[in-house]
């Protein structure tokens, strides 16, 4: 399948089509199909996250804030900082400094371990429980009608395919991060 088709639906006019084809009349012996999955994956990544954080931005959180506060409430229980890092694909230096602005708003709570002094246990207060749960029905929201141009078969078929690509990649690349 090249940039100009999607399997029969017609021509591509999405803007990796363009960059695939100005590369094709560069090399055209380059094979471009990575380009053209990666691309797009990277693309509608950026697009559907410009426009889903815009909750965000309302309640006056960035997406990684809303990252920790999610991890703190899907989870159901009290996480370490280190903890939130590994949740949330974080550095532990970014966690810390987004914890200390969650903490003066409020949202998050902090309680030394009662065994070991060096170990803080964070949790959502009843305000941070609160905004998560008002803004995340928002986001379902969008992301459904984002995903309406698929019927559900098709939304089905892209979700295995993308699990399948994000077991491997965390298999592959995540064994090189250790």
């Amino acid at each position: 399948m090249t940039a100009e088709t999607s399997g029969g639906d017609g021509p591509r006019t999405d803007t990796v089509a363009a960059v695939v084809r100005q590369w094709q009349t560069v090399h055209p012996g380059l094979d471009t199909g990575p380009m053209e999955i990666i691309g797009r994956i990277n693309r509608s990544a950026a697009l559907l996250q410009q426009a889903e954080d815009a909750p965000l931005r309302r309640a006056g959180l960035s997406r990684p804030e809303f990252d920790l506060l999610g991890a703190l409430r899907r989870t159901g229980h009290e996480l370490t900082p280190g903890d939130l890092a590994r949740e949330t694909f974080s550095s532990g230096a970014a966690v810390t400094k987004r914890l200390k602005q969650l903490t003066e708003r409020g949202l998050v709570e902090r309680r030394g371990d009662t065994r070991d002094r060096r170990v803080v246990h964070l949790r959502l207060t009843d305000a941070g429980r609160d905004l998560v749960d008002g803004i995340l029905p928002e986001q379902l929201a969008y992301e459904t009608a984002v995903l309406s141009v698929l019927d559900g078969e098709k939304q089905g078929e892209l979700a295995s395919l993308l699990g399948e690509l994000l077991t491997q990649l965390e298999g592959r690349l995540g064994a090189l991060r250790v």
